[in-house]
């Protein structure tokens, strides 16, 4: 049977490797795209909370039609 502890040592020594070869972001870049995500999500938050709040004043406003 293979050691199991022997599997978890190369596991690690492979995965320090590649996050070696791995090219990260400088702290200006990721600064940047924080920025941009977080206006993203702002952006779209805003675009689906007007969207359903128009929807559902268009629901209510039908079935009170219908009443």
């Amino acid at each position: 049977m293979k050691n199991p502890f022997s599997s978890i040592r190369l596991f690690y020594k492979e995965m320090m490797t590649e996050l070696r070869k791995a090219s990260w972001p400088s702290k200006t870049e990721l600064r940047d795209s924080t920025i941009v995500v977080l206006i993203a999500t702002v952006i779209l938050g805003s675009f689906i909370a007007l969207t359903d709040f128009s929807l559902m004043n268009g629901v209510e406003l039908l079935t009170s039609w219908v009443r």
